[in-house]
């Protein structure tokens, strides 16, 4: 007898469960993403984020007792340098001391270090870095935001500063639909086409 009182509550129990699961079968089709289904394309300028390694080239490390350069030992340490830390990477050419620097000794350092680096420009890391992104974003395809809804992803990981989101919007303008700043779920309007 207690098996079989047992036996109907379990019973009981499965078909209640099956109720639920047929009631969240239906609801599972009611809710509809409709973040997805808005054809908004979400644009994150930190993929544009360049993603080299920089290395610095500090022009204070040939100063002559921190003040200034001399040409003569400038270009023999020059003919010394070991390349190999600079070959296939990105150099920032800078100088960290309150010096004068002349022009020709950027210009004697880039003609050493450009046949062995990715790329070089003068700036420290930090506006290299910058400089690098916002060539980057310059290259976007922006065909393929023609007459889309995009948003520009705004809060991430990677400060990309105003610049990129002003070119990114400069870029944008003339082909998309609209623009906005944000999420997909919460955004800011910036422009749309009339």
């Amino acid at each position: 007898m207690l098996l079989g009182k047992y036996f109907l509550q379990s019973k009981k129990i499965c078909n209640i469960c099956n109720a639920i699961n047929v009631n969240f079968a239906t609801m599972e089709e009611v809710f509809v993403n409709k973040i997805s289904e808005s054809g908004i394309v979400t644009l994150d300028l930190e993929e544009f984020y360049p993603k080299e390694a920089i290395v610095l080239f500090d022009m204070k490390d040939y100063l002559f007792m921190g003040l200034i350069l001399k040409e003569k030992d400038f270009r023999e340490s020059l003919k010394n340098l070991d390349l190999t830390v600079y070959t296939g990477k990105v150099v920032a050419v800078t100088c960290s001391a309150d010096a004068v620097i002349p022009m020709w000794a950027y210009m004697l350092a880039a003609s050493y270090l450009q046949p062995v680096v990715k790329e070089i420009a003068f700036g420290t890391a930090e506006e290299l870095k910058r400089n690098l992104l916002l060539k980057n974003i310059e290259q976007m395809p922006v065909t393929d935001f023609t007459d889309k809804r995009v948003v520009i992803k705004g809060c991430g990981e990677i400060p990309v500063g105003e610049a990129a989101y002003l070119l990114a919007t400069q870029l944008l303008r003339p082909v998309s639909k609209s623009i906005m700043y944000g999420e997909p779920c919460s955004t800011v309007p910036i422009f749309k086409k009339k």
